[in-house]
């Protein structure tokens, strides 16, 4: 019950404080919550999904999630060893439009090493703490200047069964060819009606859902360091590297190879 204390009620028991939450998991799945603060979440030692009303969300290493005020949302670890470094923030009117988007971005060395810095406290920072609690309002203020953009690192929750059905077949053999008609005709609709489905429910085309999930894939299985650049490609279902490498910087914004340096820790 002391991590539910933690994640459900004492972060939001004293409305001006800044939350400090370093720990390791110690379990694979935190249930559906919310809180009235913001939340910059980074973690250690594994990937973590998480999933809000509305979207799935995938964190890789060297990456932080910022989740708005009020959202609800459950996560989900790769392995209970996983250490969740968390930041709970009361954001104010005037503050930044940036507090009120969920979001993910890359994390820079001087957010690096200003976040393990704040490893030495836990529990609430009160604004008459003033020594500690400058250095992590500092650290809120810092976060709009350095996150110069968010990453598509979510994908979209299909509330219609039907495409439900054809999203979990896409997860399971994202490695395939995968051709639209093809697609269509395995669950009994013409293209263009699984079109037309792919934009009313998820705001997205067929091809757009695909890649998305794909660059996901490939994320997770880059960080794992199992496989090659070039067979990561191929996991994903991209025959061509030089295709899979475009596409890949095109959303992460650099090639996978540099993505693999950039996460060397």
């Amino acid at each position: 019950m002391e991590k539910e204390k933690y994640y459900i009620t004492d972060v939001d028991r004293l409305g001006d404080t800044i939350y400090c939450y370093h720990n390791q998991m110690g379990e694979k799945f935190i249930p559906a919550h919310r809180h009235e603060k913001g939340q910059f979440l980074y973690t250690e030692g594994g990937i973590v999904f998480v999933k809000t009303e509305t979207k799935s969300y995938f964190l890789p290493a060297r990456h932080y999630m910022w989740i708005a005020p009020g959202i609800v949302h459950s996560i989900y670890p790769s392995s209970p060893q996983v250490i969740m470094r968390n930041l709970y923030f009361p954001i104010e009117v005037e503050d930044d439009p940036f507090y009120r988007l969920t979001s993910i971005h890359p994390v820079n060395d001087l957010l690096l090493e200003l976040m393990l810095f704040t490893n030495r406290w836990n529990g609430h920072i009160q604004p008459k703490d003033k020594s500690v609690f400058v250095v992590l309002e500092a650290f809120k203020y810092l976060l709009p200047q350095v996150s110069d953009f968010p990453l598509p690192l979510a994908l979209p929750l299909a509330k219609d069964r039907r495409l439900q059905q054809v999203i979990t077949y896409l997860e399971e053999h994202i490695g395939d060819n995968l051709l639209f008609h093809q697609v269509s005709e395995n669950f009994g609709f013409s293209p263009r009606s699984l079109s037309r489905l792919f934009q009313r429910d998820l705001g997205m085309s067929f091809i757009q859902y695909l890649t998305a999930l794909r660059m996901l894939n490939a994320l997770q299985l880059l960080l794992e360091k199992q496989f090659t650049v070039n067979e990561v490609a191929l996991k994903v279902g991209y025959n061509s590297l030089p295709t899979f490498s475009n596409t890949f910087q095109k959303i992460i914004g650099v090639r996978p190879t540099e993505y693999i340096k950039n996460n060397a820790l």
